[in-house]
């Protein structure tokens, strides 16, 4: 009986054994996964699945693991590694933050210039990020929506251009189908080229309309646009535009020397003046020259604009 017993007592511990011992086997199992995570809204359950449709190695019983740790907090989370193992990558579900960094995009600034402020403040590629963007979207300049982001430190190049694209893009389609009642992507970055010019040119969002409304009397009269801000494209942002740089810049952006509108945007726009380019005032305006107050004098005549020249200059 005794026999029995101890018979009885070694299969139980070996059996407890076995399983104790694979716990700590599947605990330190290694979980491949991004630096940077983002947790979304919802039940732990839901949280590893998601994570389960990502090919991260995680399983139901990952759920009641997070369960005994505590409950992760929706938003950003960094791993410090992508290598993790199991036990320290669900605990990290529950207590790892990440630092945010807001990111703003002023109206009118050019992509190239934003990419050199995305690498310093978030400590990133500048080379990489150029490179993401070229994979991610088919478009130059204006595809951004000139906003404040709040994106981690840590997060790839990759995510970080994924973020920014997709944001802005579901700003512009619900702005367009407010407006249109669809979004057509053709038309709209018509528009949006229009507002670039439009953006560069203004001194304050109420001379947005009258400024549009000279872009396209110009356009439909044939006329050159004959406009400086054209050529603050890229990297030219801040430069000066100068009667060399007019002389010596033969792309598309020199209004001076082609007729028409640049092949692409100027640079990035707000809304105000997306909708300045869509509904242009009513004026027969033809010239503007800034005063020296800062805003724009507007003259449908060549005689009055060479005045205006003449008051802003002396």
């Amino acid at each position: 009986m005794n026999d029995k017993i101890v018979t009885i007592a070694n299969w139980i511990f070996e059996i407890a054994l076995i399983i104790i011992l694979s716990f700590i086997y599947y605990l330190t199992q290694p979980v491949n996964s991004p630096k940077v995570l983002y947790i979304p809204e919802g039940s732990i359950g839901k949280i590893i699945a998601q994570m389960q449709e990502k090919h991260y190695n995680v399983s139901k019983l990952d759920v009641f693991l997070v369960r005994l740790m505590g409950s992760p907090q929706s938003g950003w989370i960094n791993l410090a590694t992508t290598h993790n193992r199991r036990w320290d990558f669900l605990y990290k579900l529950t207590t790892a933050k990440a630092p945010l960094v807001a990111i703003t995009l002023i109206p009118g600034e050019t992509t190239h210039i934003f990419f050199n402020q995305l690498s310093t403040q978030l400590q990133l590629s500048r080379e990489l990020l150029q490179q993401e963007y070229e994979l991610q979207s088919k478009r130059i300049e204006g595809v951004f929506v000139p906003n404040t982001y709040k994106l981690p430190l840590g997060i790839t190049e990759k995510m970080a251009i994924k973020i920014l694209l997709r944001e802005s893009q579901e700003q512009m389609q619900r702005t367009a189908k407010m407006i249109f009642g669809l979004y057509d992507e053709k038309k709209w970055f018509h528009f949006v080229t229009i507002a670039s010019i439009i953006q560069k040119e203004s001194a304050t969002i109420d001379e947005m309309p009258l400024v549009s409304s000279v872009i396209y009397n110009r356009l439909k009269k044939g006329m050159k646009l004959q406009m400086d801000g054209t050529l603050n494209y890229g990297q030219y942002s801040h430069v000066k535009v100068t009667p060399e740089m007019i002389k010596n810049d033969t792309s598309t952006y020199n209004t001076y020397l082609n007729k028409g509108l640049p092949e692409h945007p100027v640079c990035n726009v707000s809304l105000e003046a997306i909708r300045a380019a869509i509904f242009p005032a009513q004026s027969d305006y033809l010239y503007f020259m800034k005063s020296k107050n800062g805003t724009h004098d507007f003259t449908r005549n060549y005689s009055t604009h060479l005045d205006n020249i003449k008051r802003a200059t002396n």
